[in-house]
């Protein structure tokens, strides 16, 4: 009984020590995010814009039904309840005048899949799926393949 009320004592104290010795680590509890080894309280300066390509590059796609990539900036676009800047080029009425991909027809359909006369609310905020082409590195690994019929 004695011997394990002494490990319990000497966990405990070795878990608070070495817990203690990592929150010293700037006090983020040696934890490393996505921006860094950065205290949350301390600001630091933004990230470099990642470079878009001026010309279209097809890069194909990794699954079926992945949503297309954007190949253009789109730094002042605006997406709002009020405004769509992407339909303004690929709505189905300006989409061959402007030269642009019209959105697809499954942006038409509801939850209840009925066929609307406009976009569904749903589908109307194109960043939710789609993102802009941009040469970025990774930001964590992975060991993603494609699907073999798409290969």
């Amino acid at each position: 009984m004695m011997k394990k009320l002494i490990l319990i004592t000497l966990s405990i104290t070795f878990t608070l020590i070495s817990g203690f010795a990592v929150s010293q680590d700037r006090g983020i509890g040696g934890v490393e995010s996505l921006r860094g080894n950065v205290e949350l309280e301390v600001t630091r300066p933004a990230d470099l814009l990642k470079k878009v390509p001026r010309d279209q590059v097809d890069i194909e796609s990794n699954y079926v039904f992945q949503p297309p990539l954007i190949p253009h900036h789109i730094r002042s676009y605006e997406i709002s309840l009020n405004a769509n800047k992407c339909l303004s080029c690929h709505g189905w009425k300006k989409a061959k005048q402007m030269g642009a991909t019209k959105i697809s027809v499954t942006h038409f359909i509801n939850r209840n899949d009925e066929v609307l006369a406009d976009v569904s609310p749903r589908r109307y905020f194109c960043l939710q799926c789609h993102v802009t082409q941009a040469d970025a590195k990774p930001l964590v690994g992975s060991s993603f393949e494609r699907v073999k019929s798409l290969q």
